[in-house]
């Protein structure tokens, strides 16, 4: 295979999906449409062989069913698919129903969570662990010149501090609403609460809202916080190193259930998972769940490292003790930050030998993230 060189780059979609196609007067070509992916990079060869297309994934986007193709040179009558992100059937009852229904479609799963792909393969699909998409932070702030030590984030606290004027006296909690505006609308309202019963207990409290890149959101946003109990400074969702400065300004961290926990052990920043949804989506949730957890890392490692407050215990009179308690209680806290490198080496494939790195093309294992080796299994399918 010749030289592999990016023939195409997509920065900047705001669509919830991303959709697929081959282009109609070239076999050879994909046509890509939605999305909201950092990066889409198509490898290209020789135009008689596969295109590949590898996507990179922007963990902070809403992932949905992606699909990457490959034609053979045979011009075979469909694209083989493979489907980044197994569905959640570990999840419910009777979840690992839905996997048989993938088979009839999906060549190949790539799957972002270290126990998927035995059960897919035990259901009969071709899977293979990638990596949590949330590693792909790593490579972006090394490319930032963010500091990073492996599966450890370091941003720069005291400039962020001086970058909003927050003084060295005032205790920042970083505060993650969600991404998408019903959860949002309904969250923040609670985290503002909480804040009022916080502010007592310190003598400064800044409040730090992470805004996600959505119109609506950041509207909302931006009026709500002039009734906030604290001082609030507001940081779009678009820099990974602004985010990451500001993790590390803070004490601790107050999150709507999301993909954001993965980010603050990424950041070994203690935190409270809370979530609330609509009381018939509660009522369903307690009935088809079957596992105890709701935040990822407590799920990977089978154990309640992180506090959850969840459904009708996710008010601000439960969510204050457990902030305070986080704050002030240090065995607490390296409780969490000492089971976050287990965590993280549990989403790395390499670490688990699910993935040989001689398989690697040079300039796959250069970068050695989640979409590369989805690259190379494509390329080695």
């Amino acid at each position: 295979m010749s030289t592999m060189h990016h023939l195409y780059r997509l920065n900047d979609h705001r669509a919830a999906f991303k959709g697929l196609g081959w282009c109609p007067y070239n076999y050879n070509m994909l046509a890509s449409g939605g999305a909201r992916l950092t990066a889409l990079s198509r490898y290209g060869t020789h135009k008689r062989e596969p295109a590949l297309i590898a996507l990179r994934l922007n963990h902070r986007q809403e992932y949905g069913k992606i699909f990457a193709a490959r034609y053979g040179q045979q011009r075979l009558a469909s694209p083989q698919h493979f489907h980044y992100v197994a569905p959640s059937f570990w999840a419910w009852r009777g979840g690992e129903a839905r996997l048989e229904g993938l088979s009839e479609f999906v060549d190949h799963i790539f799957c972002i969570l270290p126990f998927e792909a035995e059960v897919c393969r035990s259901n009969g699909l071709a899977a293979t662990f990638v990596g949590h998409p949330t590693l792909e932070d790593a490579l972006e702030l090394k490319i930032n010149k963010c500091v990073v030590n492996e599966w450890k984030v370091q941003g720069d606290g005291e400039k962020f501090r001086k970058n909003y004027g927050i003084s060295s006296e005032s205790t920042i909690i970083s505060v993650l609403p969600g991404s998408r505006l019903q959860e949002v609308t309904r969250m923040l309202s609670i985290f503002s609460r909480t804040m009022e019963l916080l502010k007592h207990a310190f003598s400064e409290l800044t409040a730090v809202i992470h805004v996600a890149p959505n119109a609506h959101v950041e509207e909302y946003i931006s009026k709500a916080v002039h009734e906030w109990p604290v001082s609030v400074v507001l940081v779009p969702g678009g820099s990974p190193c602004m985010r990451y400065n500001s993790f590390s300004a803070s004490r601790l961290a107050l999150c709507t259930s999301g993909t954001v926990a993965v980010e603050l052990q990424l950041a070994r920043l203690p935190c409270v998972v809370a979530y609330r949804a609509h009381l018939l989506t509660e009522w369903f949730i307690r009935y088809k769940a079957k596992i105890p957890y709701i935040s990822l890392p407590n799920i990977v490692l089978d154990s309640p490292i992180i506090p959850e407050a969840l459904f009708g215990a996710c008010t601000p009179s439960q969510l204050a003790p457990l902030l305070i308690d986080l704050m002030r209680d240090e065995s607490l806290r390296w409780k969490q930050v000492s089971a976050a490198e287990k965590f993280l080496n549990l989403l790395d494939p390499l670490k688990r030998a699910s993935v040989n790195p001689a398989r690697l093309g040079p300039e796959l294992l250069e970068y050695n993230t989640p979409s590369m080796i989805a690259a190379s299994a494509v390329l080695n399918s």
